[in-house]
């Protein structure tokens, strides 16, 4: 089963209810097609809202690494020092 549907434009002009409560209801993209051409993707609030969740990890992850490789970390027990003193006040 594909994890993506197509359907042109016209359909999504015709029937955009449709398309949008089949959207909510199988949380598959829908990818629109312009003259055989695909032009964009219609997804569910949910799933776009999981998508970015995922995104916004990644890019922590991805600084995260940037700072490793730079040399901007610190022992762990260092680390977990600066928090307590900072608890401290």
């Amino acid at each position: 089963m594909s994890s993506t549907r197509t359907e042109t434009v016209s359909a999504l002009e015709d029937d955009a209810s449709g398309v949008v409560n089949a959207l909510q209801e199988h949380r598959q993209p829908v990818v629109i097609t312009v003259d055989g051409e695909a032009r964009a993707v219609l997804q569910d609030i949910a799933s776009y809202e999981a998508t970015q969740e995922t995104l916004a990890l990644l890019q922590i992850v991805a600084m995260g690494e940037r700072d490793i490789a730079a040399g901007k970390t610190v022992p762990l027990n260092e680390a977990f020092d600066r928090v307590r003193r900072r608890q401290r006040g």
